[in-house]
Order: C-alpha cells, then structure tokens, then sequence
C-alpha cells in the first residue's frame, strides 16, 4: 500500500466542500466531470430496463448489445475493425487501467507514462512492482511529446507505453505524424501500448484524433481504453470499456471475473442509447465546452503573471503561472482558502507541472468569468504578476 498513490481531484474536492458548509463560496473548477446531466434518452432507456427486471448479472464481459454497439463505433469512429469478442465493458476506466498493467507488467519492468498525465497511471505501475518513467509533455511542444524524446527512454526493461490523446490535464492532441512515430517504436522495440482515448470525441478547431490502433500492425499489440464518463456526462454511471488484442481476450476475461463480476446491467442498457441514440447532446457539449475555453483562455492571458496555451481537445488549461512568484501547489492553495477558487496544483499530474496549476472549465461561462475575476484580485492583492 505504501507504493500506490492517488487522485488529487477527489481530494481537493472533499477540502472544497468542507470549506462551503463552514459557507464559504466555492468556483469548483478541479474535478474532470462534465456539469451537463446525462442525455435524457440515455436515463430514459436504463429506467425502462430497470422497470423490465434488468437488474441481475450480466456476461462478465458486458451485453451483447453492448459489446456490438461498441464494436460498431470503434469502426466507424477509431477507424479499426473490432470484434465484439475484443470488447470488455468495465466499471470505469480505470478498470481498463489495471487490467493492462496487472495482466502484462511485471516487477522490475518499465512503463512509460506522460508527464504531466493521468496520476493512475504512474500509481499503478508503483503498485506492481514496475518502474514509471516520465515522458515530458512541455507547454513549448503544444503540450504533445518529444517523438525523439521518446525513443530516448526506450530501454530493454521497457515493456508498455500509457499514451493519452486529447490529454489530461492538458488538452494537448498528438497529430497523425507523432502517432505513426509512435507507432513505429512501438513495433521496433516490441511495446505494448495502453491508449486512453476518453476524450476522444471532445476535439475543437477540426483536430483530427487518430488512434493508434488504426495504423497497421497496431491493433495487436494495443489496448484501447475509452467510456461513457466524458463524451455522455456519465461519470456516475461508472462505465468504461477496453478494446483488447484477441491475444487478450484471455487475460481480460481472467481479470475482470476475479475482481467486478461484470458491469450495472441497466447502466449497460443504457449505454447501448448513448451510443445508438441521437448524439445531439454530444455535439452541443463540445460547442459549448469551446466557448468556454475561448473565455477561459482569453480571460487568464488577460491577467498579469499567467500564460495559457490553446488546447486543441478535453475540457481542461494547464497555465504556467510560473511569472506570479508562486509555485502551483502554492497558488492552488491559496485560491482555495482566501479566493474560493478550486483548481489542482500541476504536480498533482507529474514533476513537469511545478509551475503549473489545472483548471477545469467543465462549468458554467458565468462562474469561470467569477472566478477568472477572483484569480485576477488576489494576485493584485498579493503583489503578485
């Protein structure tokens, strides 16, 4: 237990809500959650399977229904062919997570995990027995790795790559260059490779998300990770699925008996909807996720001390706010406790975040222009920027 860390948004969280029934007010701009509700025909569809006695096991693997659907929108949206025998449903992403490590690293391996990135990632690989080794994911290289950086860190102890595109907590997309790149490594080297794609569908500016499963020889040796949190604003609904390598299948099926059993089975009815159903509400999202980074990009540019590159996807800012004198760690707090501001210090994510914090703009243009002004005042007031 001493090896495994943690998630600091869940954290932080709890800090930020002790601290409004003591009545303080709290911008919540920490915790990677949509504030839209789920679609109304995806609640509608998991009420009328609760009504019509969905409410015993499922296939550990997940439903038929399911698994097809998902298999049915890899190929038409990830631009790979997959078998619904090569889809595992999962509570989480997370589950995909340790699936991947658990069933192929080993004590004394290396994985190879983006910094700043998903901290479950590294926590994982400690938890094991394995080795994280940090790829640096720089604000100056648009928040995408060093290809060459990378293969720089390839070792014959090196045995998974974790890619993650569009990022958290950066926002940063990895063009079709730099994956055909990393492809190639990976079959040089013989890697496996977990890609998270939740954010896949959460693009701006006509940015193209190119999984690395589509390029040729990729799909063997790659887990995909994707979900229904981010894209449907499902976080509570706790689904997320893997698309796995049938050398995998085994190994999968294995690990996800010996731990969940299988999935909510009227949570699954409904992510069938979600994915088969209108994606009217998807789309409105992403147009109003845009108008909230535009607001929030421009408005912390705005404030002496902080710079703010233009992510490209997922709803998050990744500020250096190195020019106000203080750290990230520091500054988070002290928005926290004298602003009413919550975000998450950039170390949360990696050594590379120090003079960073994250904020997440998955909140109302109203309450990110309040606490864009509540920034702004204190480090006025601090004599900070």
């Amino acid at each position: 237990m001493g090896t495994i860390g943690t998630e600091s948004a869940f954290e932080v969280s709890a800090r930020a809500r002790a601290l409004e029934a003591q009545g303080h007010s709290i911008i919540h701009l920490q915790i990677g959650e949509p504030d839209f509700d789920t679609p109304a025909n995806v609640r509608a569809a998991a009420k009328r399977a609760l009504d019509e006695g969905a409410t015993h096991y499922a296939p550990f693997a997940g439903i038929p229904a399911l698994r097809e659907a998902i298999a049915a929108d890899v190929g038409m949206r990830k631009g790979f062919a997959a078998d619904p025998s090569q889809v595992f449903v999962t509570v989480g992403g997370k589950g995909v997570m340790l699936y991947a490590i658990l069933g192929l690293v080993d004590p004394g391996d290396e994985v190879i995990v983006p910094d700043p990135g998903y901290p479950i990632y590294e926590s994982l690989t400690r938890f094991v027995g394995a080795t994280p080794i940090p790829i640096p994911i720089r604000m100056e290289h648009e928040f995408r790795l060093d290809v060459n950086e990378l293969a720089s860190l390839i070792t014959p102890r090196t045995r998974l790559l974790v890619l993650n595109s569009p990022a958290n907590p950066t926002g940063g997309v990895l063009t079709r260059s730099d994956v055909e790149h990393i492809a190639e490594l990976a079959q040089r080297h013989d890697l496996w490779v977990l890609a998270d794609e939740i954010y896949g569908r959460i693009l701006y500016d006509g940015a193209e998300h190119v999984s690395i499963a589509s390029l040729p020889g990729m799909a063997d040796r790659t887990i995909v990770l994707d979900g229904f949190s981010k894209t449907f604003a499902m976080t509570g609904w706790r689904l997320g699925y893997a698309v796995v390598p049938k050398s995998l299948i085994p190994t999968y099926a294995q690990l996800i008996i010996n731990t969940i059993s299988c999935a909510p089975t009227f949570a699954q009815v409904g992510a069938v909807e979600a994915l088969v159903g209108p994606q009217d509400d998807v789309d409105a999202m992403v147009v109003e996720f845009k108008a909230r980074r535009d607001l929030i990009v421009a408005g912390l540019n705005e404030i002496p001390g902080i710079r703010c590159a233009t992510p490209v996807g997922a709803f998050y800012v990744f500020p250096s706010i190195a020019e106000t004198g203080f750290s990230g760690a520091d500054l988070a707090e002290r928005l926290l406790q004298e602003a009413g501001v919550c975000v998450l210090a950039g170390t949360a994510f990696g050594g590379i975040g120090t003079e960073h914090v994250r904020i997440s703009y998955a909140n109302s243009r109203e309450n990110l222009t309040e606490a864009l002004g509540r920034i702004r005042t204190f480090l006025a007031e601090a004599g900070h920027g």
